[in-house]
């Protein structure tokens, strides 16, 4: 059987190769199959492989899941960190784009007459740290993401937000791809609220949060002489599927 593989960040770069083509001696094939596959053809990484994230059909998967020909399977490492609208009463924003961020456009995307504020999280590209794993002096990042599972988990995100903040009205999660110079907006979370006092900054912080861990996005970090991706420390797991009991 022959399976169709993604590959993103890390993983990418190993294989040489984002897409690829897996062949497997069964018809019951499973998850831990097909990563065993990759790691029997680059075993250089190995290590990698075992510790990369699942997903299949465009949602975290596991071990000994069955996988069939025509699924679609993704293979990635922790993530480091379109639109629709709900309805008019609750607008939600979604995108994965290039593009700057126009955050005007933003408020009045998730502002209804029953809105008194607005909290944004608005990341950017940072030129020096002195954090491990990062390198001191960055002049750009490249951003990379499994779009369409990115913007599904960014609807994951905003029920999610709902759930713990019912005084939410609007939700806009937005993230930019591709290289980024050195003060760009990078990432940015709007929740939007009757009051202040509603949830719309609890909710931002979560949603920034939360982005972090679930939505399949990686960073790479560019220097005048080098450059490095950068992998999250969180792992998914099943408690972090939309389709969770």
């Amino acid at each position: 059987m022959e399976i169709s593989v993604l590959l993103f960040a890390t993983l990418k770069d190993i294989a040489g190769q984002n897409r690829l083509t897996v062949t497997l001696d069964t018809t019951e094939a499973t998850v831990n199959d097909v990563r065993a596959a990759l790691i029997a053809q680059y075993p250089h990484g190995a290590d990698n492989f075992k510790a990369a994230v699942a997903s299949l059909n465009e949602e975290f998967a596991f071990g000994a899941e069955p996988v069939t020909a025509g699924d679609h399977v993704a293979f990635f490492p922790p993530v480091s960190g379109g639109s629709g609208v709900d309805s008019p009463a609750l607008p939600e924003h979604y995108a994965v784009t290039p593009d700057p961020v126009d955050h005007d456009a933003i408020v009045a995307s998730i502002t209804t007459p029953a809105v008194g504020a607005v909290c944004f999280f608005s990341g950017m590209v940072r030129g020096s740290t002195t954090r491990d794993g990062h390198l001191p002096q960055v002049e750009e990042l490249h951003y990379e993401a499994y779009e369409s599972m990115a913007v599904a988990k960014m609807k994951q995100v905003a029920a999610e937000i709902r759930t713990r903040f019912p005084g939410v009205v609007g939700i806009a999660i937005v993230q930019r791809i591709g290289r980024l110079k050195v003060g760009e907006n990078t990432v940015l979370i709007a929740c939007s609220s009757g009051h202040r006092d509603s949830g719309c900054f609890e909710a931002a912080r979560y949603g920034i949060d939360r982005l972090k861990e679930i939505v399949p996005v990686w960073k790479q970090e560019i220097a005048a002489d080098h450059q490095t991706w950068i992998e999250g420390a969180y792992t998914p797991t099943k408690g972090d599927r939309a389709d969770r009991p």
